[in-house]
C-alpha cells in the first residue's frame, strides 16, 4: 500500500469539502489550485511516524503530489526524522527541504515543518540563513524564516525574532503580518519588556493585524491602549 493510500484511509469527505475553503484555495487565494484529500493532522502524523525512515526519494516524490496531506506527511516524515538524525543527515533533511519550498506552498506545511527541521538545525549555527530566506521573493520562504525563529524564541534567544520583525515590518501580505505577530507574541511571553521597546518604536508602522497577534496575551486596558496609539 502506497503512503497516499494510507491517507485515504482516514479520509473524510466533511473534511474534504471544509478544507479547500479553509485554506484558499480559490481562485485568487493564498492556496490557489490546492487539493485535499480531508484527512486531519493527527492522522497524517500517524502515517508519518509509520513512514520516518523512508528513503529521501520518497519524500521528495510526495512533496510533488497535488495532495496537500500527502505534502503534509513528507514534511512530518522529515522533523520525525530530524530528532533522531546525525549531523550529516540533519544536513541533507535541510537540503532537500530547502529544494522544495515551493511545495511547502500553505501556512500549516509551513508552521508544523519550519521549527522541527530549519530552527533545530540552526540553534547551534549562524543565523544567515534566516535573513536570507526572508529576503526571498517567495512568501513561503519569508514565512519560514519567520516560524523557524520559534525554536530558539523557546531556548530564550529572541534577537533574530525582532531583527526579521524589523525586516518585515512593512509585508504587504496578511500571512506574513500574523506570523510576525505570533512570534513577536511568544518573545513577549519570555520578555513583555523587549516586545514592549519594540512597539514603542514600531506600532504606528505596524499592519494592524501583526500588532494584533503581536499583543494578543496582554491584559484588556494594555491591548485597548496600544490599539488606540
Amino acid at each position: 500500500m502506497s503512503i497516499q493510500q494510507e491517507l485515504e484511509q482516514y479520509a473524510d469527505p466533511v473534511k474534504r469539502e471544509f478544507l479547500p475553503r479553509f485554506f484558499k484555495t480559490g481562485k485568487g487565494g493564498y492556496g490557489e489550485g490546492d487539493q485535499f484529500l480531508g484527512v486531519v493532522v493527527p492522522y497524517t502524523r500517524l502515517v508519518a511516524k509509520r513512514h520516518k525512515t523512508e528513503p529521501f526519494e520518497v519524500v521528495a516524490a510526495l512533496l510533488q503530489s497535488p495532495w496537500h496531506e500527502c505534502r503534509l506527511c513528507a514534511l512530518l516524515m522529515l522533523v520525525e526524522r530530524f530528532k533522531k538524525s546525525s549531523e550529516d543527515e540533519r544536513r541533507q533533511i535541510v537540503d532537500l527541504y530547502l529544494s522544495q519550498t515551493a511545495r511547502i506552498n500553505n501556512w500549516d506545511l509551513v508552521d508544523l515543518s519550519a521549527p522541527g527541521i530549519i530552527g533545530e538545525y540552526l540553534t547551534d549555527k549562524p543565523r544567515d540563513l534566516l535573513y536570507r530566506l526572508s529576503a526571498s521573493d517567495l512568501l513561503w520562504e519569508q514565512r519560514i524564516a519567520v516560524v523557524s525563529t520559534y525554536t530558539l524564541i523557546k531556548r530564550g534567544e529572541l534577537f533574530d525574532t525582532i531583527a526579521l520583525a524589523e525586516r518585515l515590518l512593512h509585508h504587504k501580505h496578511d500571512l506574513m503580518h500574523k506570523a510576525v505577530g505570533w512570534m513577536l507574541r511568544e518573545v513577549g511571553k519570555r520578555d513583555k519588556g523587549l516586545l514592549e521597546q519594540f512597539l514603542e518604536k514600531y506600532n504606528k508602522r505596524m499592519p494592524r493585524t501583526m500588532l494584533r497577534y503581536a499583543i494578543e496575551k496582554f491584559p484588556d486596558e494594555e491591548r485597548k491602549r496600544w490599539m488606540a496609539r
